[in-house]
């Protein structure tokens, strides 16, 4: 019986993938009767809804859409006398001058679709309980009590900007899992993972908390953190892509990314990290029973995933996007875009066809200017001006009650 059962479960991750020539002539098929009834005098719209909501969930794959992601989701202004030193003693502390709403506000109101945490390791708690520079300004320096259980925490730096909507990692999946069981359909959640470590300068020798190293142990921990809150059927992972393919990249190079329809209402997680890879990967080569895609360079087995931050500069996004990668680039940063309203980056990086276009902007900040960044159209997602295929429709890819 265990034989069979786990000969069933590897069949089950093999058939994840729909495959694409199998799918094509019937796609093909589906295009057609849509554009038939398009071409008709007076379109049976109802029919036609049906066949176009058939043919995204059916034909049109994860990498062939566009959504809209946000920067540091987490993050909360830093407390205004703390945010007036740090402005006094250097401009470049502007860039902290941001936040967002609680990230079900983000789904829910904003069509965020890619969401982005840093994380810090905290394995016995309490590593991230005090902030040495409050009680200088005559603030309470003790945090939270959650600050004090153990498991990954999520904020921006340490000692210096750490509000934050959930402040643990556990805490902010599942309020990404409450959403989620709440609009079933909905595209994918995809989150880019920063895996930090890196100490800041204490000037004044307050005894600034250091990071705990990401080592084997702190990503075994992370993979088992998200395990936590999602089962493996709410999870898109590497060996789901992968299939049996010899490498990760071989995989989506050939047969491609799940349909919509395999992804819906599911969470897929990526490695922000560069320098990280080769901790992560440490034994699984081709991420082998991993959580998470890195942040791979193309010809590497793990490849399929990339980070592109600068739209304008980096010429490769729009090849990498053609070849079947998946990418995220950003619409501004710092602040700048929006404190001098220059759409300049944000439109670049829509025409990139980035599939994961991040922002501090999902609504403006009028302090700053009306600067905003959206997805074209007005949908939650659109079919992707790059590699989409023809009978894709904006309005059909994201229908939730």
């Amino acid at each position: 019986m265990r034989i069979r059962l786990l000969a069933l479960a590897a069949g089950c991750a093999a058939a994840l993938l729909v495959d694409p020539a199998a799918a094509a002539p019937r796609c093909d098929r589906i295009a057609a009767r849509i554009q038939n009834l398009q071409q008709l005098p007076v379109a049976n719209l109802g029919r036609l809804r049906r066949l176009q909501r058939r043919y995204a969930d059916r034909c049109v794959r994860l990498n062939q859409i566009q959504v809209l992601g946000s920067h540091n989701s987490y993050h909360r202004l830093p407390r205004p006398t703390l945010l007036s030193v740090l402005l006094a003693l250097d401009p470049l502390f502007e860039g902290f001058v941001y936040e967002h709403a609680p990230l079900d506000v983000q789904f829910e109101t904003q069509g965020i679709r890619q969401i982005e945490l840093d994380v810090f390791y905290d394995p016995l708690g309490g590593h991230y309980g005090t902030r040495k520079v409050l009680p200088l300004l005559g603030e309470d320096g003790m945090a939270p009590p959650v600050m004090f259980e153990p498991g990954m925490k999520v904020f921006h730096v340490q000692e210096v900007d750490f509000e934050t909507t959930c402040a643990t990692l556990v805490e902010c999946l599942e309020t990404i899992r409450n959403w989620s069981s709440d609009n079933r359909r909905h595209l994918p959640i995809v989150v880019l993972i920063e895996a930090k470590d890196d100490p800041i300068i204490d000037p004044l020798n307050l005894g600034f908390a250091v990071p705990l190293p990401f080592d084997e142990a702190a990503f075994d921990a992370l993979d088992a953190e998200i395990r936590s809150v999602f089962p493996p059927r709410k999870l898109i992972t590497p060996d789901d892509v992968r299939g049996t393919h010899a490498t990760l990249e071989e995989a989506i190079l050939t047969d491609g990314w799940p349909t919509l329809r395999e992804a819906r209402g599911k969470v897929m997680f990526l490695l922000d990290n560069e320098g990280k890879q080769a901790i992560y990967t440490a034994g699984h080569p081709n991420l082998e029973g991993r959580v998470l895609f890195t942040n791979a360079d193309p010809g590497d087995p793990d490849a399929a995933f990339v980070k592109r931050n600068d739209p304008i500069g980096d010429t490769d996004i729009p090849s990498l996007v053609q070849a079947g990668y998946l990418v995220r680039t950003r619409a501004d940063a710092d602040t700048v875009q929006s404190r001098t309203n220059d759409p300049t980056q944000r439109d670049a990086a829509l025409a990139s066809g980035a599939q994961f276009v991040s922002t501090d902007y999902p609504v403006p900040n009028l302090d700053f200017s009306p600067y905003v960044v959206e997805i074209p159209g007005g949908h939650t997602a659109r079919c992707n001006p790059l590699n989409a295929p023809p009978a894709c429709e904006d309005s059909v890819l994201e229908i939730l009650p």
